[in-house]
């Protein structure tokens, strides 16, 4: 053995001279590893030499192997492990915080789906191509165990929404990819349905229609597929390309993504997916959306609302009807508020469904619970009205006994299940992440899901008697280079005595007691949380050297309705004094330093930023990203009329309620923070035109400010670099206020 680790030793000793380099490290590495005892190796090189001796990414990794052949040679478990806590720090050193360029590199998993057998899940995956500034789509499937992970399209065009043939032996998807990477006989750029075999080749084509798809589902026998699909569009068909003026007649007119509303709506229409046959099932002037089959294929359940003006309410049911063309329609549901998302039960003689606590006109500020209702109608049953939080995501259990779903509580989305008999809730997963959805796997009766946490982008897992087992790795090289900054959750008290959940991070190498520049980051909705996710803004703002929190805010969900509907037409009170009350908290702490404050945040984000600064001076920088503050500039500008005139009122019939949400406006001259403004050209959810005011105001006023609008983007910046561009942004604009005088950086 003494003659294999000499010849170990000498061979290794060889490979580090030559890459690491001519210094006398590799010979005092050798001489003292092999003839010194090994504990106080570790410690001289790691305290003592490291930084100095392994100067580069390259010296360290040509190093570390061979230093782990070696010690698999040795067979020493002390060594091995006093040399990978070695390795550990010297890894450490070469790790890089997060920057705003790491969003070309940032996979996006979702939509995973269980095959027939149970042994296969197909998902999409979404990645950047830098040299098209785009994001793209492709299909893949992973083997339930995790051991084979297979990519089944990779085309220029996006792969979606992918299904399984009920027989398992194909895969569909929606994409607008052309035959023969070739146009085929119309120019319609408009998805269509197209089919894989799971073992391979090219995919066909199988529909060839004119509307826009939004949803599809197999027939439980795989003869045909339900189609969900908006109405064709006449208006730009000319050979010119000229596209015919907009003429509306709805009182809802404009809906961002979509653009200009006219009489279109959304009908249910039936496949042959043998003869590409389709048949209509549905006409007339109302959406039917979420279409699904019962099990034995004769009947579909969808949701529609069907009232006399459905632009002025969000009263959705839930309906039923036979899967042949002209069959009679029957109401299921009586609930005036949203009823939606059906699920058939495994035999077929229930639905279980989403319904909204709020039965008014505008359901927002409320909570949608878990209701399950006879095929043939009569009572609907809610069976989670005993827990005061939102679900999202119901899909039955395999026995038809119980049903699984997913459930907001303070920071976590939870999956959980419900009993149907006794109604009884039991928590499956919980803890500081994020589940996303789940898809039952019929076979086992275990779940898919799609989880995140802090330091972990969206991922597959298995979940499997209340436990998790992680599927894809494919965000590991993503992380692999980072070194991530540190999150805790924390809370703080409002003047008012309200306890306020918030998520702080904090730079990795922040020195200990040293009060930092703190920038408040303000989530939108307002109804939604911030929660123990994976969330790459303030996590690229810790990363550059600030603390960061999120507060979830009076408005947000995951705390109970009454939380929610706090400020219900109170818009810009409650909020301020919960985000004030996490400030004053964090510099009790002596987390932040009280002359280093800024604020940021988009869409309600972006308007609480705009109310924070007009009712506090303390903070030195603000970034505003599309924001309002004339709210009365913002009636029959955006797309939230049915909510201004059920919570507000008519602004003719309010002013007085009008103008007092309209405060930052009308309070511009006492705003004294720097504040850097972004909208999107083609938001129709928060027009531009409210960042535009503000900075007109602050430029009026001799406050410092800048206008920045992304070209052709709608609420969500979704170009690559322009997320970049504006994460980028935020960083130049809190450091050139925030950034400390005497030392010229955050510490």
């Amino acid at each position: 053995m003494k003659n294999k680790y000499e010849a170990a030793v000498a061979s290794h000793s060889c490979t580090i001279s030559v890459e690491v380099g001519k210094t006398e490290v590799p010979k005092a590495f050798y001489d003292y590893f092999f003839f010194s005892h090994p504990t106080f190796l570790a410690f001289r090189l790691t305290q003592k030499r490291t930084s100095s001796l392994l100067s580069s990414p390259v010296q360290k990794k040509s190093l570390l192997s061979a230093i782990k052949k070696f010690l698999l040679l040795m067979r020493k478990p002390l060594t091995l492990l006093l040399i990978f806590i070695f390795f550990s720090k010297v890894e450490a050193q070469t790790k890089r915080p997060l920057v705003p360029s790491d969003v070309y590199r940032l996979q996006d998993v979702s939509n995973p789906q269980v095959s027939p057998d149970g042994n296969w899940i197909a998902y999409e995956l979404s990645t950047v191509d830098s040299a098209k500034d785009k994001r793209n789509k492709d299909i893949w499937m992973i083997s339930w165990d995790g051991k084979q992970n297979v990519q089944l399209t990779n085309r220029p065009e996006d792969e979606a929404t992918p299904r399984w043939s009920p027989d398992g032996k194909y895969i569909s998807f929606l994409s607008s990819r052309k035959n023969d990477d070739k146009k085929d006989n119309d120019d319609d750029d408009n998805a269509q349905l197209w089919l894989l075999n799971r073992l391979g080749g090219e995919g066909k084509k199988i529909s060839n229609v004119k509307g826009e798809i939004e949803d599809y589902e197999w027939s439980p026998d795989g003869s045909k597929i339900v189609l969900a699909m908006k109405d064709e569009d006449f208006s730009d068909t000319a050979s010119s390309k000229v596209r015919k003026p907009y003429v509306m007649n709805r009182y809802h007119f404009k809906q961002d993504y979509i653009g200009y509303l006219d009489s279109g709506a959304i009908h249910l229409y039936v496949l042959n997916v043998a003869t590409q046959k389709l048949d209509t099932l549905t006409k007339g002037i109302y959406d039917e959306t979420e279409p699904t089959w019962s099990p034995d294929g004769k009947q579909i359940a969808f949701t529609s609302n069907r009232t006399e003006n459905p632009d002025k309410n969000e009263n959705t049911d839930i309906y039923i009807m036979d899967a042949t063309p002209n069959a009679s329609i029957k109401k299921l549901t009586s609930w005036t508020g949203e009823d939606h998302e059906p699920q058939w039960s495994p035999n077929g003689n229930y639905i279980a469904y989403l319904q909204s606590s709020s039965n008014e006109n505008f359901t927002m500020y409320g909570e949608d619970l878990i209701a399950v209702v006879s095929k043939d109608g009569g009572e609907q049953k809610v069976i989670s009205k005993s827990v005061d939080r939102p679900f999202s995501n119901p899909r039955w259990g395999k026995d038809g006994k119980s049903i699984f779903a997913l459930m907001e509580d303070d920071r976590q989305s939870n999956v959980v299940s419900f009993d149907i008999t006794t109604t009884n809730m039991t928590k499956l997963a919980t803890g500081e992440r994020v589940f996303y959805s789940i898809e039952l796997n019929k076979v086992n009766g275990n779940c898919v899901t799609l989880m995140g946490a802090p330091h972990l982008p969206v991922e597959l897992f298995a979940l499997e008697k209340g436990n998790t087992r992680r599927l894809t790795y494919i965000q590991d090289s993503f992380l692999a280079p980072l070194q991530l900054p540190t999150v805790e959750g924390f809370k703080s008290k409002s003047k008012d005595g309200t306890i306020v959940s918030g998520i702080l991070y904090k730079p990795a190498d922040a020195p200990r007691g040293k009060k930092l520049p703190l920038i408040m980051y303000i989530h939108g909705g307002p109804v939604g949380q911030d929660d123990y996710s994976f969330d790459i803004i303030p996590q690229t703002l810790a990363c550059a050297g600030y603390a960061v929190a999120q507060v979830n805010y009076r408005g947000s969900s995951g705390r109970g309705v009454e939380f929610t509907r706090a400020i219900y037409a109170d818009w810009g009170n409650k909020e301020v004094m919960d985000i004030l009350g996490a400030v004053d908290h964090l510099v009790a702490q002596e987390i932040a330093d009280p002359n280093r404050i800024g604020i940021g945040g988009w869409s309600y984000g972006g308007i609480l930023t705009n109310y924070s600064i007009a009712t506090d001076t303390r903070f030195k920088a603000a970034c505003s990203g599309a924001g309002s503050a004339l709210q009365t500039s913002m009636y029959g500008v955006d797309e939230y009329v049915n909510q201004y005139e059920n919570e507000l009122g008519p602004p003719w019939k309010n002013q007085e309620k009008w103008i007092k949400l309209s405060y930052p406006f009308f309070h511009a001259d006492r705003i004294k923070t720097p504040t850097l403004f972004m909208a999107a050209e083609k938001d129709f959810n928060v027009p531009s035109v409210g960042a535009e005011q503000m900075y007109q105001a602050l430029r009026s006023n001799g406050i410092p400010t800048q206008l920045v609008i992304y070209p052709g983007q709608h609420h969500g910046i979704s170009i690559p670099s322009y997320q970049i561009d504006r994460y980028t942004r935020y960083i130049q604009w809190y450091s050139k206020y925030l950034q400390s005088k005497t030392t010229g950086n955050n510490f």
